[in-house]
């Protein structure tokens, strides 16, 4: 399946570029994971080392500030490790074991990183202090805005994955369009979006960031994002049996095709949605301001980085 998705998909023909430091704020990321609970065991840290989140958070903001490449590492690294626990650990497959853990998290957001009682955080964990510590970082940097987008943005994260769970629950595998849909959610691309903005001091007005061919442009992405990682890990999903929340698996069941020609159809959706994000790229940047510009910039740093983090980790081996 790796080779496969080598030939199939159109490498984005955007700069492969990589921080100086992601080695560097890789180590400190598991180091951050591991103090605050995220990592107790030897195979937990495996699987971190496995994904890499520096080299993906570095090869995404190969400009930015040390300190602030070291926001988004940690925030890939706490995805990865609440992923692992959803998909490899059972969580995400038990509505009633993630829903209380959904609702303790929500209780960390609803705080936007300001003191919290230490009962709230007892009770949310290590899950719950490392996103609290994250919310907390953002909001010494002085920009609410941010703030605000990124709290929001992870509660539809953290929500998408109880759809997840009752579709696993009850064996059900989505529409393709329901899956796309929620796809972008559960993929966490958005908040991951939001401090790559903080990062590249990217702050588009409230107007701008409404603006429907921006928002169209934002959502191009994040499929593109999502539906690489998808292509990529389609193998390993089938060596593991895991359930239909894959784009080939769901192009699959509604269409009855077996499951090589269904891998190809979302080789080729990715293929295309390339070449209109590149078309309306042309159009959202036409007399943009350098604000949206840098955002712009994040969003091509975000695929291309995806794709080429895909072909080298071995967490899709």
């Amino acid at each position: 399946m790796r080779s496969f998705a080598v030939v199939a998909l159109i490498a984005p023909p955007f700069p492969a570029r990589v921080h100086p430091h992601a080695a560097q704020a890789a180590q400190r990321s598991a180091r951050w994971a591991t103090e605050l609970g995220l990592i107790v065991t030897a195979d937990a840290a495996r699987r971190l080392d496995r994904a890499n989140a520096g080299d993906l958070a570095g090869r995404a903001c190969p400009d930015a500030q040390p300190d602030r490449l070291d926001l988004l590492t940690d925030l890939v690294t706490w995805l990865f490790a609440f992923d692992d626990a959803c998909d490899d650990d059972g969580l995400g497959a038990d509505p009633r074991r993630l829903s209380p853990v959904v609702s303790r998290l929500l209780d960390v957001l609803d705080l936007l990183g300001d003191d919290a009682p230490p009962t709230l955080l007892a009770a949310a964990g290590p899950t719950g202090v490392a996103l609290h510590d994250l919310c907390r970082r953002l909001r010494g940097g002085d920009h609410p805005d941010l703030l605000v987008r990124f709290a929001a943005q992870v509660r539809d994260y953290l929500l998408s994955l109880l759809w997840e769970a009752a579709n696993r629950e009850h064996h059900r595998v989505p529409a393709v369009d329901e899956y796309i849909q929620m796809r972008r959610h559960t993929g966490a691309v958005h908040p991951s979006f939001t401090l790559t903005d903080h990062a590249r001091d990217a702050r588009p007005s409230w107007s701008a960031l409404a603006d429907p061919r921006l928002s169209a442009l934002d959502r191009l992405a994040a499929d593109l994002v999502c539906w690489c990682n998808d292509v990529f890990s389609y193998g390993k999903e089938r060596r593991l049996e895991q359930d239909g929340h894959n784009l080939t698996l769901v192009i699959a069941r509604e269409t009855g095709q077996d499951e090589q020609t269904a891998l190809a159809e979302a080789a080729d959706r990715f293929n295309a949605a390339l070449d209109a994000y590149l078309a309306l790229e042309r159009t959202v940047l036409d007399g943009a301001d350098p604000a949206v510009t840098r955002t712009v910039e994040g969003r091509r740093a975000w695929i291309r980085a995806t794709y080429d983090w895909s072909m080298n980790a071995s967490r899709y081996a």
